[in-house]
């Protein structure tokens, strides 16, 4: 990200951005949506066995103050303009903590931890076959991603969970409540809250009621004493204490890609966001109403800006392979040398030249959810080189978002007329410019620098007893977005689709995958060991390679 160049003074709001392998601050013009300041903290995860992925929750929460201390540094006016502060974070990650003493009782399980397949299996076997109630509340499958396993996995597994959950002295949290219980006081009156976008990633959440449900905490043997209040995303949830920002209200609290849909003003019904990372995140709004999947899509809380504010929903599905892919041909392949290189080496070729790349390496999820598929490169020839394959990498990736809009189009009934795009990899125009060929929609690319971080930042500046933040969404949509229309013949495009699409089929069955035991018999009950599964595998080796989302 490159240094902010704004004058522009204050009012000014903060967004705390916490990711899975970065921490950032950045600070924006209330008045402008222009970033004024910035700091970012690299992190890292323990690996204690295979499938496990951890992170110190102490080590993240000073990557925040960190962040807090050095943006304000930098910051050429008076930190005094800063009037609020929002936080966004990494969604489903596990933190158990010692209400009394303040200290976490086990590392902070991330979201792509697999430890709790088998969990997944026997709580499977449990749903009636006709009445799954845990997707029909949740409008999530039963998988390892969500919180609620791993919070059965740490009371069962680890003896200071478990005691401190029978001696009511134990708090759970995803990261946002983390740190907002931190920075409001901890064990001196700090605020115990999540916000319904991070709440519904739980499974412990009623997306109907925007509560938390007694028959699934039951379900899972989950104590409901130990959950914290539940709130919208846009409010004063308390004050920090200590530090460059003290007295400062945090008002604001969304998962990372909510956040994302906010930021790219994704606010009328129908309207579509894909950032695309590491892997790609597609949300689309469904207004105030839960719209269920028959594709393979989840259903979530997109956001609630206000206590009084109506809760919209969203569709979401994933591509686990974007960036990681890109990682791939430089780490292990090593025709490139860095990312950035991936757009000049595709622009070389102009096409792939007949070859097709199917990425799935650890099996193939939305649609398909197909754990037997292995990544397949075919449709070579001798004249086949590189950059033919680094064109069909980023075609890859297109075809992928293509799969999840055609399942997102088929669920919603209203095909999408545009699709909002962010995230580091729409720095790449090839791909951009190969995402509106095979979508045949306009790709709407946002030139923000980062828009979980603007999304953050509008929900705390917005904040009833805030109200500092008077850019219109309007205003920021015309300002910072760059169209990119189809340029291919629909008629090619769907070719080279349909050719993508019987590549996939050949790189089905590679292997044996066994099928879970148990579940309601659709598509989701494959879920854990199929979509799941698969995705935070790849995302796995995409954090020990330090690729971020």
């Amino acid at each position: 990200m490159a240094a902010p160049t704004s004058t522009a003074e204050g009012p000014l709001v903060g967004a705390v951005v916490q990711g899975t392998n970065s921490t950032r601050f950045l600070v924006f013009c209330a008045k402008t949506a222009e970033l004024v300041s910035f700091h970012r903290v690299e992190l890292s995860q323990e690996y204690p066995q295979e499938g496990w992925v951890e992170q110190d929750p102490k080590g993240i929460l000073q990557s925040v103050y960190e962040c807090i201390e050095k943006t304000c540094q930098k910051l050429d006016q008076s930190v005094a303009n800063i009037k609020a502060i929002g936080i966004s974070n990494q969604r489903e990650t596990t933190v158990v903590w010692d209400k009394f003493s303040g200290e976490p009782l086990y590392n902070a399980i991330l979201w792509l931890d697999l430890r709790t397949q088998g969990t997944v299996q026997t709580f499977g076997r449990k749903i009636p076959g006709n009445n799954n109630f845990v997707r029909s509340k949740t409008g999530l499958p039963l998988s390892t991603n969500f919180s609620a396993l791993k919070l059965r996995w740490l009371i069962d597994n680890v003896k200071q969970v478990q005691n401190a959950v029978e001696e009511e002295r134990a708090f759970f949290g995803t990261i946002d409540s983390w740190l907002i219980w931190n920075m409001t006081g901890g064990t001196n009156g700090g605020i115990h809250c999540t916000d319904v976008t991070n709440a519904s990633r739980t499974m412990l959440f009623n997306i109907h009621t925007l509560a938390w449900d007694k028959e699934l905490c039951n379900f899972f043997d989950i104590p409901m004493h130990i959950l914290p209040s539940t709130c919208s995303s846009s409010e004063i949830y308390g004050l920090i204490k200590g530090g460059a920002l003290d007295g400062l209200p945090i008002s604001g609290c969304l998962g990372d890609q909510s956040a994302a849909l906010v930021g790219q003003m994704c606010f009328q019904e129908g309207q579509a966001k894909n950032t695309y990372g590491t892997g790609c995140f597609l949300l689309c709004n469904t207004g105030q109403r839960c719209v269920f999947s028959e594709h393979g899509l989840l259903t979530t809380v997109g956001y609630k800006l206000g206590k009084e504010k109506p809760v919209f929903y969203a569709l979401e599905g994933s591509v686990a392979i974007a960036g990681a892919l890109v990682r791939w041909l430089k780490d292990n392949l090593g025709i490139i040398k860095a990312p950035e290189e991936i757009d000049g080496l595709a622009e070389m070729a102009g096409t792939s030249y007949g070859c097709y790349f199917v990425p799935a390496f650890s099996g193939l999820y939305a649609p398909y959810w197909e754990a037997s598929a292995r990544g397949m490169l075919c449709g070579l020839t001798q004249f086949t080189n590189k950059s033919h394959i680094a064109f069909a990498a980023l075609e890859a990736i297109c075809f992928q978002t293509r799969e999840i809009v055609d399942a997102m189009n088929h669920d919603y009934g209203v095909p999408l007329t545009h699709l909002r795009a962010d995230g580091g990899m729409t720095n790449s125009k090839v791909l951009m410019q190969l995402q509106a060929d095979i979508l045949h929609i306009p790709i709407l690319k946002s030139n923000l620098s980062d828009a979980s971080a603007l999304g953050t930042a509008m929900a705390a500046g917005s904040a009833e007893g805030v109200n500092v933040w008077t850019v219109k969404p309007e205003e920021l949509m015309d300002m910072n977005v760059e169209q990119i229309e189809p340029e291919m013949q629909a008629e090619d495009s769907e070719t080279r689709f349909s050719t993508w699409k019987k590549a996939v089929l050949k790189s089905m069955g590679w292997v044996t995958a066994p099928l879970p035991e148990g579940g309601d018999g659709s598509v989701f009950s494959s879920l854990p060991l199929g979509f799941f599964i698969v995705s935070s595998m790849i995302m796995l080796i995409a954090a020990r390679h330090g690729t971020g989302l």
